[in-house]
């Protein structure tokens, strides 16, 4: 008799085994969430928020940026792929492989009406309990983004300006979000 799939446990392990169909998938505390393809707009917001981050990091050395697709495991059922995020540098270079990228100093979901639920309760329940000093939740139509630190029960709301530090020792990068967001709409400035 073949076992309900509500039941089924999912492992990291059973999510790589899945077929490369265009979906991407992810497991958190043995839920397995799909994900189809992201659209124009957020992929758009992805890139402009990629690009700010990248330079910021590249003149700071503080940490080292990357993008989606890319598996985050956080124990054996729990496997995330942030559509942006940075991890810290590993003996003052960017990490080379993917078991050194455990500890993340920056995770960001851009939302979109499939992912809402995931990105907004249970991926963030995730990334506080794993202690990820800041996790940003980006909705293009809003133009706003969500800010979660580990301890937060609410999300701070960010319509004007985004500062993130990733450790006392480099200064604070400042985002303008009015111009984030006409940039990622395409419109003038």
């Amino acid at each position: 008799m073949a076992m309900a799939a509500a039941t089924i446990r999912w492992t990291a392990e059973m999510a790589r085994g899945l077929p490369d169909d265009g979906n991407r998938y992810e497991v958190v505390d043995g839920e397995l969430l799909v994900t189809p393809a992201p659209t124009w707009a957020h992929q758009n917001a992805v890139a402009e928020l990629y690009v700010r981050l990248r330079g910021y990091l590249a003149a700071n050395g503080a940490g080292h940026a990357m993008l989606a697709p890319a598996d985050i495991e956080f124990g054996r059922a729990n496997l995330a792929q942030p559509d942006l995020f940075v991890v810290p540098r590993t003996n003052g270079r960017a990490p080379r492989t993917w078991e050194e990228a455990r500890r993340l100093l920056l995770a960001v979901e851009i939302l979109s009406p499939s992912t809402a639920r995931a990105d907004r309760h249970v991926k963030r329940r995730l990334y506080q309990r794993e202690r990820v000093p800041e996790y940003w939740v980006v909705d293009v139509d809003a133009r706003l983004i969500e800010r979660w630190r580990p301890d937060d029960g609410r999300p701070e709301m960010l319509a004007e300006r985004i500062d993130w530090r990733p450790d006392h020792a480099h200064p604070a990068l400042e985002i303008d979000l009015g111009a984030y967001f006409a940039d990622v709409h395409g419109e003038p400035r």
